[in-house]
């Protein structure tokens, strides 16, 4: 080293400083580049991402690598400084110098590349992986050598490289990836995302029609009757029932009608012939797990019964699209009442038997859906008891008071939203 110039050192030293620096920034940037839009890029044929990718899929490789790399160039450049230090100021020299080589290194081979390697991780990374993939086929032996001791360690806790499974989502961790796009996904779509996942959250009971909505013909009546109902019915499917709900025979479709109308063979004996065979739901069910079932049997419509066999509600293809890409049908038939007016006064008129998802979305509310489906059955709930009158209470922290009571129902209520 004699031989060597202190001008030739501080070459070196600065040689070492920017090899320590590609390191430190190499493997930040390497850790640091996003796993997702690496795998579109590695789809999309980019050659950058593809050596990125295949070196990550041994993390144990690249990070022995790239310490062996860091640690053999620091020690070199520890080296390096001593002589300089030694040249200049003698022993003083050799004591200042590991404070001030740290201080080199913490802000220029440290601090700043990896800072920019962060910021930037496929501009780093992706040139950077050119000349690891020549490092690794140069070191592989002591590559291989390190990964065997570490790895052995590792598996002593039960971990294994070889059986890294990678990045994986949770649904949750998803819907906050989805949530987080921004302006990179248009809300609309954010939204339609986030409808697919809470899917599996949600079962048939929280959208389906209430039996006691249901819409549909008694068998029993007047031929006349009938005939009325079935020129007035703005649905595209209709229940055929006897007497009650309970004795549903199946559903009538109009491409049927009109075909018997146009044979001039409308009669009850045709009719009760045309319906179509009901398709049941078990209650509990999961919207996602019934939008399949509903795929693989050609159904549209069903009706949700409980356990014990009895009909609770009716549920649509289309009600559960809805739930996904938001309202997109238009009713024929219009409610004879809305079910949220707003008052002069600022507060809200609203229908007790509203569902409270939608009431929820509506109005973003936060009223608890784990219990009863409807606001009415959520008061009834809370107050333990049918009200006789008017009555005002507090839920979920918003003042509600209660309007009308009919058929032991609560039928309207006015809601405040100062919270």
């Amino acid at each position: 080293m004699d031989a060597i110039s202190t001008s030739t050192l501080f070459i070196i030293l600065g040689v070492l400083l920017v090899l320590s620096a590609f390191f430190s920034g190499s493997e930040t940037g390497m850790m640091s580049v996003n796993p997702y839009r690496l795998k579109h890029l590695e789809n999309e044929n980019n050659s950058g991402a593809k050596r990125v990718s295949k070196l990550l899929k041994r993390p144990d490789r690249l990070i022995g690598l790239i310490l062996i790399g860091n640690n053999l160039v620091n020690i070199a450049a520890a080296t390096v400084t001593a002589l300089i230090g030694q040249r200049l100021y003698g022993d003083l020299g050799l004591a200042i110098a590991p404070v001030a080589l740290t201080l080199v290194v913490l802000i220029f081979a440290e601090v700043t590349p990896k800072t920019l390697a962060a910021l930037y991780p496929e501009r780093v990374a992706f040139p950077a992986s050119i000349i690891l993939n020549v490092l690794l086929k140069i070191f592989y032996p002591f590559v291989f050598l390190l990964n065997k001791v570490t790895n052995g360690l590792l598996s002593l806790m039960g971990v294994s490289p070889e059986k890294h499974r990678g990045n994986s989502l949770s649904a949750e961790e998803l819907r906050t990836v989805v949530h987080e796009a921004g302006a990179l996904i248009p809300e609309q779509h954010q939204n339609m995302l986030v409808g697919v996942l809470d899917l599996e959250n949600v079962t048939v009971e929280d959208i389906m029609v209430p039996r006691n909505e249901i819409l549909g013909i008694d068998f029993n009546d007047d031929w006349k009757d009938i005939m009325r109902q079935l020129g007035n019915a703005q649905h595209s499917r209709l229940l055929l029932y006897r007497d009650s709900i309970d004795d549903a025979l199946g559903f009538i479709h109009p491409r049927d009608l009109v075909r018997l109308l146009l044979k001039e063979q409308l009669n009850k004996a045709s009719l009760l012939r045309s319906v179509h065979e009901i398709y049941y739901i078990p209650e509990g069910t999961a919207l996602n797990t019934q939008l399949l079932k509903f795929q693989s049997t050609k159904e549209r419509i069903g009706l949700v019964v409980d356990e014990y066999g009895d009909i609770q509600g009716l549920v649509t293809l289309e009600d559960i699209l809805e739930e996904v890409v938001g309202e997109f049908t238009t009713d024929v038939v219009e409610d004879s009442h809305e079910e949220i007016v707003k008052q002069p006064d600022g507060s809200y008129l609203i229908d007790g038997t509203i569902n409270l998802r939608d009431l929820n979305r509506q109005m973003q509310l936060e009223f608890p859906t784990d219990g009863p489906k409807t606001l009415n059955g959520l008061l009834l709930e809370y107050l333990e008891e049918i009200p006789q009158g008017s009555l005002s209470v507090k839920l979920a922290g918003y003042p509600i008071e209660i309007i009308d009571v009919h058929d032991n129902m609560i039928k309207t209520v006015r809601l405040l939203l100062q919270r």
